[in-house]
């Protein structure tokens, strides 16, 4: 698997929609499904779209570990990838609200999660036989395991570790690993850092803290 790139922010200036999202991909989520997720970047504003094409999506697929680097993708698959991108932010939505999620993307991810069944038994006359189920195409096969990453998640105690980073310019989703369970940035390099500059910066600026002296006293 290719080494993957540190998140890079977006430029003001970003000529959109992009034709290729490829150099803006977010690989923080620290879960498939919820890297997934942060393919559609500034869900709060811009909303900018990194899978901007049936190449965008196998390349992601390839660099996640869940494709061959030559399998290709075609737009319905890419539609159906999107589609289940945001039936799993509904779940994050909903989870972080403390609100019943919607039965639509319920049903998004279970339908993803039955293209592709184990072997099972069946009735031949007087016995029993193995039917193997048809096998799937590869680009279905990794969208059923995201569904599947995402199933098992929010239907466990893992969908109390999954946050929605606090960062005021960025809106990016990861699974918090930190033994306390209290992570509030999606990466402390990016947004941690930041958000501590900008701290101090507003520190420096309040009126009356001048040296520690009020003006109205000096």
């Amino acid at each position: 698997m290719p080494a993957r790139r540190p998140p890079s922010d977006l430029p003001g200036d970003l000529e959109l929609p992009l034709t290729s999202g490829e150099p803006w991909w977010y690989w923080t989520g620290g879960r498939p499904a919820l890297d997934l997720v942060n393919t559609l970047r500034e869900r709060w504003w811009r909303r900018v779209e990194c899978l901007c094409s049936p190449a965008d999506l196998q390349r992601w697929l390839a660099e996640s570990g869940l494709l061959a680097p030559t399998t290709s993708a075609t737009e319905e698959q890419l539609e159906d990838a999107r589609t289940l991108r945001e039936a799993i932010d509904d779940l994050i939505v909903a989870q972080t609200r403390g609100t019943a999620p919607p039965a639509t993307s319920i049903g998004t991810i279970n339908r993803h999660l039955g293209q592709h069944r184990p072997p099972y038994l069946e009735v031949d006359g007087d016995h029993a036989r193995l039917t193997q189920t048809p096998p799937v195409e590869s680009v279905t096969l990794a969208l059923t395991l995201i569904a599947r990453d995402a199933a098992e998640m929010f239907g466990t105690d893992d969908r109390h570790r999954v946050r929605v980073c606090q960062a005021q310019d960025c809106s990016a989703r990861f699974y918090d690993r930190s033994p306390a369970g209290r992570r509030r940035w999606c990466t402390m390099n990016r947004c941690g850092n930041r958000n501590n500059v900008r701290a101090h910066r507003r520190r420096r600026s309040t009126p009356g803290d001048h040296h520690g002296v009020h003006p109205a006293h000096s």
